[in-house]
């Protein structure tokens, strides 16, 4: 993924996601929604751009299963907050082991809405492709985001929990302030998620998942010459058969340079 005379970077993350069923009132959870599951994991990121190209190869290790400790973090975070514990967890997938290996590419075309003022307001575009392989998602994907505001080549849009396209976790703001109102697809062609198909080497709950999931992004990020702060909101396609309906949800994130 390194570009031929880009600027190197590397990053280290750490994370945990928690899934749910809709339904999380049921001692026994209904076997036609999506089974309870945490992965907690580690990442390492080597990426490398230019004013045009953004590439990125990250490698994450971690376990799914109760050793994820999504039930503990859920229902204490519950418990703090005074809403109703989710009561299924007794039915989680296994513990298992996790990898993926993801590759990403996107370009970022750039333009100002006025010619005799280059460093005013700016519009552009933002394609991408993703690639992931591995025991816990395995996929293929490719989106376009559009943005409008100032100081674009700050970054290639602000960062996002994958299987989303991620956008760049770097920003380079060159000491100046920039905003910017983006809105964004994606299309994903999923072979293997283990979140929906269950463990790999063991039994356990599962459920049938779409083939293919689509994602529609709308957002701002303000950027200051040591931060940045963007709001994303993702409205998502179903991901199995029997969800119903598509859902949605929000992120905030906040990144800053020392």
């Amino acid at each position: 993924p390194l570009l031929p005379n880009g600027t190197q970077r590397w990053g280290l993350a750490l994370g945990q996601q928690i899934f749910t069923p809709a339904n999380t009132q049921l001692l026994v959870p209904d076997p036609k929604d999506r089974p309870y599951a945490g992965w907690l994991y580690g990442a390492i990121t080597v990426s490398s751009y230019n004013d045009r190209s953004y590439g990125a190869m990250e490698l994450q290790l971690g376990v799914v299963g109760p050793s994820a400790l999504g039930e503990q973090v859920q229902n204490n975070l519950h418990d703090m907050l005074n809403i109703d514990r989710a009561l299924g967890w007794n039915y989680q997938l296994k513990d298992e082991p996790g990898v993926n290996l993801i590759w990403t590419r996107l370009w970022r075309f750039n333009m100002p809405i006025d010619a005799a003022k280059p460093d005013g307001w700016q519009y552009g575009f933002v394609p991408g492709v993703t690639a992931s392989l591995g025991n816990v998602e395995t996929y293929a994907s490719a989106g376009v985001m559009a943005r409008v505001g100032r100081n674009l080549n700050a970054d290639f849009g602000p960062p996002r929990i994958r299987p989303a396209l991620a956008g760049s976790g770097y920003f380079y703001p060159d000491d100046q302030w920039g905003y910017y109102a983006f809105a964004g697809i994606e299309g994903r062609a999923v072979l293997h998620d283990i979140f929906l198909d269950g463990n790999t080497w063991r039994d356990g709950p599962s459920v049938d998942k779409e083939a293919f999931v689509a994602d529609f992004t709308l957002g701002a990020a303000l950027i200051w010459p040591w931060g940045r702060l963007p709001y994303t909101h993702v409205f998502r396609t179903t991901e199995c058969q029997g969800q119903g309906e598509s859902f949605q949800f929000g992120s905030l994130s906040l990144s800053m340079r020392f």
